[in-house]
């Protein structure tokens, strides 16, 4: 397979695209997600969760994109350890996909809520807290679990290989275990997913892959070192 500076610059931007999505969908939901009137705080501002939703969506696709475009060059080393990133970041991407079709049910339960007129609250309120912690779990099992797994793989090889300056696979990797930690203290209940602790334990992680991606950009991958590599 022939590689080309071209494929290094689209995983930078495909991060780039990811992390920013991914802030800007959680912050479009806020009306479904904060506060106890979000049945009705959903309807009024649907078009605003429609946007969140195409948000993630971008998100999915993004991801996806990474391991797509990483491939080439991971399985160079280890084409095991490539195929698995590949299967484990498409799995975070249909978790994304799920948490993503809970929200708009909710925002169908809100508009539903709505125009009712005078509904039966309690039963929609058991509604919209399932549909809300199908929201949850799959925010900690995608962009957290699953993201320490995938950044654990890829993070290997590059350090391994030399393809981009150690510092930022170490990086990776300290990232990728204090994450997925995080998501298994927050699986436990030991501190919530929206918390200090969570975001502290997050940020390595969320700094690597803003260095790998303005790297990719910038110098894409170490010509040595991928020479170096077997076809």
């Amino acid at each position: 397979m022939k590689l080309t500076a071209v494929t290094p610059k689209a995983t930078g931007i495909f991060f780039i695209l990811a992390a920013i999505s991914s802030i800007i969908g959680l912050k479009l939901y806020d009306p479904l997600l904060s506060g106890s009137d979000y049945l009705v705080n959903g309807a009024a501002h649907a078009n605003q969760i429609i946007w969140g939703a195409l948000m993630e969506l971008v998100l999915v696709v993004s991801a996806i994109g990474t391991s797509v475009t990483l491939f080439p060059y991971l399985r160079r080393y280890n084409e095991s350890i490539a195929l698995s990133h590949v299967c484990f970041r498409f799995m975070e991407a249909v978790i994304i996909t799920i948490g993503i079709i809970g929200m708009l049910s909710l925002l169908t339960l809100s508009r539903e809520y709505a125009a009712g007129g005078m509904p039966d609250t309690a039963s929609y309120e058991a509604a919209g807290t399932a549909l809300k912690a199908v929201h949850d779990w799959t925010f900690l099992l995608g962009p957290n679990f699953m993201l320490g797994l995938n950044t654990m793989m890829y993070s290997y090889i590059f350090y391994r290989t030399g393809l981009v300056p150690r510092f930022i696979p170490i990086l990776g990797m300290t990232g990728a275990s204090l994450v997925f930690i995080a998501a298994l203290l927050e699986m436990f209940g030991v501190f919530p997913q929206i918390s200090v602790w969570g975001a502290l334990l997050s940020l390595p992680v969320a700094a690597n892959e803003m260095i790998l991606a303005v790297w990719l950009i910038a110098k894409g991958f170490n010509s040595r070192a991928l020479a170096a590599l077997k076809m």
